[in-house]
């Protein structure tokens, strides 16, 4: 059970008084909350719609502009196709490097002699 002191009031978090004591007037007032409602008037009620639906327009728009699913999907092939060509691209280098390692540890002399010239590796 985890309790919180709040405002000389110990509450348990795991009930529904939690909850009723949170959002209560109490609680809120000691938080400094106002518990009044103003009125609104009829031109802020308004306005308040106009700038909703232009918000609610503006994101319709960046949201058609986002979701151009033509355009998306040759943006995910190219970024796939570098992600190959670069992985492509390590596994190159990381085998021409092992490749150097492997030949600097071997005498070309002893080699001549012994007649190989390596320990395979090339289909």
């Amino acid at each position: 059970w985890y309790q919180r002191r709040v405002r000389e009031a110990v509450v348990s978090t795991q009930s529904t008084g939690y909850l009723d004591h949170i959002n209560g007037k109490k609680h809120q007032r000691n938080l400094g909350m106002s518990m009044k409602v103003e009125r609104s008037t009829l031109d802020q009620v308004r306005s308040r719609f106009d700038k909703n639906k232009r918000k609610n327009e503006e994101a319709q728009k960046n949201l058609a502009e986002d979701y151009d699913l033509e355009v998306r999907a040759m943006e995910r092939q190219e970024e796939e196709e570098k992600q190959r060509q670069s992985k492509k691209q390590r596994r190159k280098e990381r085998k021409k490097a092992e490749e150097e390692a492997a030949s600097a540890d071997i005498d070309p002399e002893m080699a001549a002699v012994m007649g190989f010239g390596g320990f395979g590796g090339g289909k």
